[in-house]
């Protein structure tokens, strides 16, 4: 008998391969990777919130003092070159202010919402001296008619070439040309806002280094290293650490120019860095309200107006890149595409209304505004909206809008060595919606930014005090368009950056230039985040044809 017996035999046990070994990005394996973020998430208050109604009040003060520097600069620069006095300074000064108010608050309601502050654009600098070239040779009775004869004439180029902007921004032909932006053509276009100012920053702070330098070392200090001594002074001195040091330079310099510090130095050193050269606070007007054709009957002129049409231009490049700065820091999504079309209508408006009441120049969305939401942290729109009333005030109570205004200009450059800073490195940020890894599109940001800052440079070095650029042909219109179009860092980094994106393996490398991010958002309703915010106030929207939205 044969024995049989069960026998349980153990299986091997099945192989189970192993799990597969990603392989991490090098930055990944050293340190985490961020991930891309359409909006900025350290902001303390957005678009839609607000501080309390004290903090909020100080703050629309503190945007009417940084976009002063501006105006003052602006005004000194032309005004003495137009045969105007002193009053006649102070009373361009208070035009500005008071065209800024109304266009400002026109822009928040109607515009692109956002909270951007329109001031004074130095792009209409070119067209404004060429008309003062233009009646160098003439003959005045005096200085002041000499100066009232340049003030209508560019009163009449301002409303002519108003219309430029008017047209190409409510036929949306803007918004069709915006259409063809991906994120490397606005990275360079944002930069360059506030590269291209570098002029406005150090060279005007070294007019006064005894006083810009220690301003610029005591707010970055005070706003930034005080905070985070104790957490309650934090978030003061973060947002109001400006006006804190504006006070204290300020009065080191009234200091110095009482001591006699400034009675042996150079004339342009004394305009400088003196308190009391400025001779604004005697000659405003206690009380004077701008009002229509204040200076006399506008004076069209075809060559003054073909000058004027480049600045139209220019300031609308400025104010689109401005304005993608401003979505980031407000809390914000990318403006539309009919938004932009419509702010850029509103902005000829404003433009109209400017040459109407006989201001100096017309007005883009002011960089240096932008950048102060950038180190506040605050992109309330109310906050905004509250410093037109302090531009509209201090335009008519002049005596006390002129003591402002009798702010060192040094002191105001070193404030925007660190906004303009602000707003560059904004425009960086939205390389992260595209492959920065992409040689092609390394090439076409490349050459954008700098040729978007060395040709302006090349035409700003080449243009003389009469204006007349390195472009010189029997077309003096024709000369003047080209100077100006060529003389805004935007402008060419925006011509530049489109020309290259769109005709350099455009349709091969969508994805990689960041075309499905964006795209949502230059669509009406691409995003349902877009009504949120930059939908009319209240319901305007309802009674307004579609096409104007």
């Amino acid at each position: 008998m044969v024995e049989t017996a069960h026998h349980n035999h153990q299986h091997p046990p099945s192989q189970v391969p192993p799990p597969p070994v990603v392989a991490r990005p090098l930055g990944a394996a050293r340190g985490p990777a961020y991930p891309p973020q359409e909006q900025l998430l350290q902001l303390h208050y957005c678009i839609h919130s607000n501080p309390s109604w004290v903090q909020t009040a100080v703050l629309g003060f503190q945007h009417y003092i940084v976009m002063l520097g501006t105006t003052v600069m602006i005004a000194t620069a032309l005004v003495p070159r137009m045969g105007g006095s002193p009053g006649d300074k102070a009373r361009v000064i208070q035009s500005l202010l008071f065209m800024s108010g109304v266009n400002t608050l026109l822009q928040t309601w109607f515009g692109t919402r956002l909270p951007t502050v329109m001031g004074p654009s130095f792009a209409y600098i070119i067209s404004v001296l060429a008309i003062i070239n233009d009646f160098s040779d003439s003959t005045f009775t005096s200085e002041h008619e000499r100066f009232t004869h340049t003030m209508r004439a560019i009163q009449g180029s301002l409303i002519v070439s108003s219309f430029l902007n008017i047209i190409i921004g409510y036929s949306n032909a803007w918004g069709n040309l915006t259409r063809f932006f991906s994120p490397i053509v606005i990275v360079p276009l944002v930069c360059v806002v506030g590269l291209g100012l570098f002029a406005r920053g150090f060279p005007q702070l070294g007019n006064c280094v005894e006083i810009g330098l220690p301003m610029l070392i005591l707010l970055i200090i005070g706003q930034q290293y005080l905070q985070r001594i104790h957490p309650a002074a934090g978030p003061l001195l973060e947002r109001f650490a400006l006006l804190v040091c504006i006070g204290i330079i300020w009065s080191f310099a009234a200091i110095l120019t009482v001591a006699g510090a400034y009675n042996n130095v150079r004339e342009r050193t004394k305009l400088s860095c003196r308190t009391d050269r400025s001779l604004l606070i005697s000659s405003a007007p206690w009380i004077k309200i701008p009002y229509p054709f204040q200076w006399g009957t506008p004076i069209f002129r075809a060559s003054h107006v073909f000058g004027m049409v480049g600045a139209a231009l220019v300031s609308s490049a400025e104010s689109t890149g401005t304005f993608y700065a401003a979505s980031r820091l407000a809390g914000a999504t990318a403006p539309p595409a009919h938004v932009l079309s419509r702010s850029i209508g509103l902005q000829g408006v404003g433009q109209l209304l400017e040459g109407i009441f006989g201001a100096a120049v017309g007005t883009t969305a002011s960089v240096e505004n932008v950048g102060l939401l950038g180190i506040t942290r605050v992109g309330s729109r109310r906050a905004v909206q509250i410093s037109t009333a302090f531009m509209v005030f201090f335009s008519i109570f002049g005596k006390f809008g002129a003591f402002f205004a009798s702010i060192p200009l040094p002191i105001f450059a070193a404030i925007y060595c660190v906004l303009y800073g602000i707003v560059a490195a904004i425009g960086i940020s939205f390389v992260q919606f595209a492959n920065n890894n992409s040689l092609r599109n390394i090439y076409v940001l490349g050459l954008s930014l700098f040729l978007g800052i060395s040709i302006p440079q090349y035409f700003v070095m080449n243009t003389d005090m009469a204006g007349h650029g390195p472009v010189k042909t029997n077309g003096g219109w024709f000369n003047d368009i080209l100077n100006t179009i060529f003389s805004s860092p935007p402008t060419v980094a925006l011509i530049v950056g489109t020309l290259l994106d769109n005709t350099l393996e455009a349709r091969h490398s969508v994805e990689e230039r960041g075309i499905p991010w964006l795209i949502p958002f230059q669509r009406r309703k691409g995003d349902i985040r877009n009504d949120e915010f930059y939908s009319y106030p209240l319901r305007i929207s309802e009674y307004i044809p579609t096409r104007f939205l």
